[in-house]
This record gives structure tokens, sequence and C-alpha cells, in this order.
């Protein structure tokens, strides 16, 4: 018997478990190189994370259409759904993390030009490396800020508390 037949299948979610998700890290790589490029391609950055936080409430909504049939409460189990990976994903994966990233890109370049005596374009690309590199350190402490946050507010209102799955 192969060991694989007896794990049960998981369902791939394209916005969790592919590089689709990378998706929601646009604006904080946008951030990073704020110094290098035209600040048109870090809105644009923004503008790719947000469509990727607004793909994946629908597809949760959707899921949770899908799963709660024709059955009494659908309509508000969806826009719980909707709503929950909505926020939930706007705070963690755009707004909090495209601030810390500015701030540390920012004190950066400040401090290097105080401290320093580089030229400003070796200050920039220090800049956009020491941006690039905090990001993999800001993800965890991030996402559990905001769990914490909707546990203790907006999931209270919801009858029973879920998150986003």
């Amino acid at each position: 018997m192969d060991p694989a037949e007896d794990k049960p299948s998981k369902t791939v979610d394209i916005y969790r478990d592919t590089w689709v998700r990378f998706l929601g890290y646009a604006n904080e790589v946008g951030e990073a190189f704020r110094a290098l490029v035209p600040v048109s391609l870090v809105w644009g950055s923004y503008a790719v994370a947000t469509a990727y936080v607004t793909a994946d409430a629908v597809d949760k909504g959707k899921k949770a259409a899908a799963a709660h049939g024709d059955n009494p409460g659908k309509t508000t189990r969806v826009v719980v759904a909707v709503v929950d990976t909505f926020v939930w994903q706007a705070l963690a994966s755009v707004m909090i993390p495209g601030f810390t990233i500015n701030r540390v890109c920012a004190a950066s370049l400040y401090m290097l030009g105080r401290t320093t005596k580089w030229p400003l374009p070796v200050r920039k690309w220090t800049t956009t490396a020491i941006g690039l590199s905090t990001i993999p350190f800001i993800i965890t402490p991030i996402d559990r800020s905001v769990d914490f946050l909707l546990d203790s507010s907006l999931r209270k209102v919801y009858d029973g508390g879920e998150k986003h799955q």
C-alpha cells in the first residue's frame, strides 16, 4: 500500500499555497525600492497587492457560499468570510507591512546620510537592501498581531468568532 494514499488530499488554496501568495508582498517590495524608482511604481505595487487582497476575499466568499449551499444564514456567512479575509489581508499584507518597510527605509536612508560619507546612490541601494531584508522578519509578528487585533475586536461581532481560512 502506498503511504501517499493514506493521507487525505488537501485542497490547494491558490491565494495561500502557491506563488500567487507573493503578490501580497508587492507593496513591501515597492516600498523597499521607493528611493530608487518613480513613486508611480510604488503606487503600482500597492495596486498589485490590493488586487491580491480583493481576489482572496472574493475567493473566500465564493467558497463560503458553496459550503453553505441554500442553508439559512448563507448570506451572513459569505459576508463574514469576505469581510474577515479582506480586513485581515488589508492589514497584514498591505497597510502595516507597507508602513513598516517605508519607515525602516526612511530611517536607514536618514541614518546612512548622517553617519557615512557614502555617495547618495550607494545609500539608496543600501536602504533598498535593508528594506528587502527586513520583509521576512516582519511577516510572522505582523500576522500574529493582526490575528490578535481581529480576535479582540471585529471577530467578537461575528457569531462564532471564526478566523479567515
